[in-house]
């Protein structure tokens, strides 16, 4: 069996082992290969008589598809799997698979670090003291930007799967009320600081919005003027999802008119980002490149879960399978 890995450097920069995969069958490893819909060349060359691939961001398309015969098997070495043309696979008999839980607690603890640097910019102060600022001071201390404490205050919820319910643990601890929207509700997560409401109050009541929910084509810019013009003056809005949840435009705009006071992001529409991207440009705005899913303890997940998934497909009871 020819397994392919088609671009294994962000899931495996170096650090950890290939071995639960490559130990599988005959394999090779690239950390990058170039995509362009109109030479899809670099990946039949390096794909052609496998029969298993992996790829994280590298299409797999109709017309890749098309082009690789013995091909019976994707593994996504993400959640995410809209990279791959599911639906055409099914129809040639190939299944994908993808790793829906291995990120859980890394993202639910990023969204923490983004919604506490919001509160403190602790990397900026601690940039200032290295420059010298602290000991230049006249006063015995200093703060560029207004510092905020959340307990009692409300963080709204848009999504509430697994990721959704690790942050809410996290925060209510840190004595914040929280509001949740999401389609499917499981009331008996309710409690006296967590509760379930539309779409409408969690952005009107809601301090803090984050956003912990699948892309859709309902949920699409679902961060956008109108909805921003619901919610409170001074809100901070956090995005560990995917990018396209916000209209970038808009969120830049009400960051530059102060609406909103801070956002942070670890996600945009395209990446990586963009030189036009607006919210390059926008006051009070944190953005890192897609890296809440990425200590090693989540990537080391990541792989086992991705070599248990082929071990299932081998033996015949594939599981994870995203297009059955």
């Amino acid at each position: 069996m020819k397994i392919v890995v088609l671009d294994g450097f962000t899931e495996n920069p170096g650090d950890i082992s290939w071995e639960p995969i490559s130990s599988q069958g005959e394999f090779a490893v690239y950390d990058r290969t170039s995509f362009d819909p109109g030479n899809i060349a670099p990946i039949l060359e390096r794909a052609k008589d496998a029969e298993v691939i992996f790829t994280n961001k590298t299409p797999i398309t109709k017309t890749v598809i098309d082009q690789l015969p013995s091909l019976k098997y994707v593994g996504v070495l993400a959640t995410g799997f809209n990279v791959v043309d599911v639906d055409y696979a099914k129809e040639k008999g190939i299944l994908v698979s993808n790793i829906p839980t291995y990120g859980t607690a890394a993202v639910a603890q990023y969204a923490t670090a983004l919604l506490l640097e919001m509160c403190h910019h602790v990397g900026e102060h601690s940039a200032c003291v290295l420059n010298g600022d602290w000991e230049n001071n006249d006063d015995w201390c200093f703060w560029n930007h207004p510092l905020v404490e959340l307990e009692g205050k409300t963080i709204g919820l848009l999504g509430f799967g697994r990721i959704g319910q690790a942050f809410a643990k996290i925060v209510q601890a840190l004595g914040m009320k929280v509001l949740v929207y999401d389609v499917y509700q499981d009331k008996a997560l309710e409690s006296d600081t967590l509760q379930y409401a539309d779409l409408d109050t969690v952005l009107r009541q809601s301090d803090v919005i984050s956003l912990h929910c699948p892309l859709t084509a309902d949920n699409t810019g679902m961060i956008n003027a109108a909805n921003i013009a619901k919610m409170k003056d001074g809100v901070m809005i956090v995005n560990t999802s995917r990018g396209p949840l916000i209209n970038e435009k808009d969120l830049a705009d009400a960051l530059n008119n102060g609406k909103v006071a801070y956002a942070a992001v670890d996600v945009v529409s395209t990446e990586p980002i963009r030189p036009d991207n607006p919210l390059l440009g926008a006051k009070n705005m944190i953005i890192t490149p897609h890296i809440a899913w990425a200590p090693k303890e989540s990537r080391m997940r990541l792989m086992d879960i991705a070599a248990e998934n082929l071990r299932q497909y081998v033996a015949g009871n594939p599981v994870n399978i995203v297009n059955k």
